[in-house]
């Protein structure tokens, strides 16, 4: 995401890395629903390893409950970051400092990924602690199942529409005006009256992160390795499977996040990561792996630090160039990539570069074993 989240120019990108508009998907559209199947996976494995060394019950859920409200928090601080509006100020040409920061909170977006990150794992792990493996399944296939039914048959207030017509309308579906109600300006700054991580669609995504807790409890059994990569593959290959079907009457759509792009996307992350534990653990191919690492390890810093200085160098801090006070990130970006190469390609430069750059910031904290941790 920081390779999508970070191109030269927003004017400049190639198709495959731009999300899809409304219905279906890019590779671009798989990386935070992979994201919250491997919070799933990370859930089984670690919780389990801390009770079965004995931590009780209550000792456990307090972890969860602090691990979850820290990353909302750090979704709430990089949404709002700097806590003042650095534009200008709808109706006040000459706006105080203290205006500034009312106007900003006026329209702090509430929603967001590390949000629903934590959201999501607060819920399925506080779940996950006190049932079944049976009773997972169970809530799963109510949480796909129930919002598919609320989307598609629940009158939205307002306007009365029901049904699928209302799914392709990003501000006349029902989790568009539940959003609304709940969250009113605090919503995504680009649509204003939607939001793609909104609270109705999140139960869904709650579905993945039970779907990767699945595949965690697999890959913790005592079975061989190769039947575990056997089993994960064709396991992700009936959920891709399946959840292709089911898009011929519900969409595949990130936006709001509907049940066949849950379950499609769910089976696509068991399928890759089957795939890595054939090359890596049974192949022996790893040396390729340590940048990954180097990212994997520490992927709260990378995506919040991240966040963090594209919001520095790409709004507040400004230098002269060319005749005009720009941000820095434009001034780089027109100097060292645009000045030489198409539009298309110096865009991508730009961004490998930033990922390349982060990829140097984190490689001594790796080196030396510091990681942020929640």
């Amino acid at each position: 995401m920081l390779l999508v989240n970070n191109p030269g120019s927003w004017s400049a990108i190639y198709t495959p890395l731009r999300h899809a508009e409304w219905h279906g998907w890019r590779m671009p559209d798989l990386v935070f629903p992979f994201f919250l199947f491997i919070v799933g996976i990370t859930t089984a494995i670690a919780l389990q390893g801390r009770r079965d060394r004995g931590a009780s019950d209550s000792e456990l859920a307090l972890q969860i409950v602090r691990r979850g409200l820290i990353i909302i928090l750090l979704g709430l601080f990089l949404s709002g970051f700097p806590f003042f509006t650095w534009g200008s100020v709808p109706g006040n040409p000459d706006p105080s400092f203290l205006e500034r920061v009312i106007d900003r909170a006026g329209r702090w977006r509430f929603p967001g990924v590390l949000q629903r990150i934590g959201f999501c794992y607060m819920v399925a792990a506080l779940i996950w602690l006190k049932t079944t493996t049976r009773a997972q399944i169970a809530i799963a296939t109510a949480l796909l199942l129930g919002y598919w039914g609320a989307m598609t048959l629940i009158p939205v207030p307002g306007s009365g529409a029901v049904g699928r017509a209302t799914l392709n309308d990003p501000s006349g579906n029902l989790a568009a005006w539940l959003d609304r109600q709940v969250f009113g300006p605090h919503l995504w700054v680009q649509s204003k009256t939607w939001d793609p991580e909104g609270l109705l669609s999140s139960l869904p995504a709650i579905a993945i992160v039970f779907l990767g807790i699945f595949a965690g409890r697999l890959l913790r059994s005592d079975l061989p390795l190769g039947q575990k990569v056997t089993r994960l593959a064709l396991w992700g290959a009936g959920g891709t499977a399946v959840g292709a079907a089911w898009s011929l009457v519900l969409p595949i759509n990130k936006n709001i996040w509907t049940s066949s792009y849950s379950l499609f996307t769910a089976g696509l992350a068991a399928i890759c990561i089957a795939a890595c534990l054939w090359i890596i653990d049974i192949r022996g191919w790893k040396r390729w792996t340590t940048p990954l690492v180097v990212y994997g390890v520490n992927p709260i810093l990378a995506f919040v630090g991240s966040g963090l200085m594209a919001r520095l160098i790409g709004s507040l801090i400004r230098v002269d160039y060319g005749g005009e006070r720009v941000p820095v990130q434009a001034a780089v970006y027109r100097e060292l990539f645009a000045s030489w190469l198409p539009p298309e390609p110096a865009s991508l430069a730009f961004a490998i570069s930033f990922v390349l750059l982060w990829l140097a910031i984190l490689w001594p904290l790796w080196r030396k074993g510091i990681y942020l941790k929640v």
